[in-house]
């Protein structure tokens, strides 16, 4: 016997304390958000769904089950939204987080602040979320996307592609270690990136982090002891790829601030070194400009 429908609103208070009772910290989102994953509408529509059928209802209980597992919420329905675009995502690439739309606002308006054509970078480029999102959002600027994970380069070759051409096109996908002078400087020639942002491995190796967190590729999470062994040799990197007078922006951990600005400055060739903070008030990425 085929079971009956079930009530939407009955379905999705049940995955709210579920998904309370395993620490979700937004439980009726992360359950209207599953439950609009499964029927295959905009989560703004739910309000027009009364009854979801036996196998969706599964379906949706056996999302809320995942969820409760602290499986991040991008994962289970394939997709990550990271400013004007829609990522895909999963294990083997970071997923791209909100705070780093911080990070893509002041490059696109660095990038509206240069009259013409440009040339953009985003080293560490994980899913493609900078590069693509620059590219989205300022049409005349062609971006270099580097990175040098395989997992990873998966993912961003299949985001680059999955986006419109008029998109896609202007975005590049280079594989190479940000590390590496040499690598960068046979694919992108020195003194031709005019923005450049980077949300590189940072995280301390000592520092907590979230039960989510640990779904993330590890290399793309922690940036040795002290959060600086990506950024450190990063830096001269950046310095040789940037036009002068060209500006760069780095992700950074809470507790990173006041060093990756010293290394900037320490390198010579930076000037206008700044810390920005997000809205909470935390510090999330420092820019400066090359000489």
């Amino acid at each position: 016997m085929t079971a009956a429908p079930s009530p939407v609103s009955g379905e999705l208070r049940a995955g709210t304390t579920r998904l309370a009772a395993a620490g979700i910290d937004s439980p009726r989102r992360d359950a209207e958000w599953l439950m609009a994953h499964v029927l295959g509408i905009d989560a703004g529509r739910l309000v027009l769904v009364d009854t979801i059928e036996g196998a969706a209802a599964r379906a949706f209980r056996s999302a809320i089950e995942r969820r409760a597992q602290r499986i991040p919420l991008q994962h289970i329905v394939g997709t990550a939204a990271f400013g004007p675009v829609e990522l895909a995502v999963g294990p083997g690439v970071f997923i791209p987080r909100p705070e780093t739309e911080y990070l893509l606002e002041w490059a696109v308006d660095r990038l509206r602040e240069r009259p013409g054509p440009a040339i953009a970078a985003d080293f560490c480029s994980g899913s493609g979320a900078l590069a693509i999102g620059v590219a989205a959002m300022s049409p005349e600027t062609r971006v270099v996307a580097v990175e040098a994970d395989e997992d990873a380069l998966v993912w961003l070759r299949r985001n680059v592609t999955g986006v419109t051409a008029v998109i896609g096109s202007r975005v590049e996908v280079i594989a190479a270690d940000v590390t590496d002078p040499e690598q960068i400087a046979d694919a992108v020639p020195v003194g031709s990136v005019s923005v450049l942002v980077t949300n590189p491995p940072y995280v301390p190796l000592d520092a907590a982090i979230g039960p989510e967190v640990v779904h993330d590729p590890a290399r793309a999470v922690f940036g040795g002891a002290d959060g600086m062994s990506v950024i450190e040799p990063m830096v001269p990197v950046i310095a040789r790829t940037l036009a002068p007078g060209g500006v760069v922006g780095i992700e950074h951990d809470d507790t990173t601030a006041d060093a990756v600005a010293a290394c900037l400055r320490a390198h010579g060739d930076f000037v206008d070194v700044t810390r920005h903070a997000d809205l909470t008030g935390r510090p999330r990425f420092v820019t400066a400009r090359r000489r």
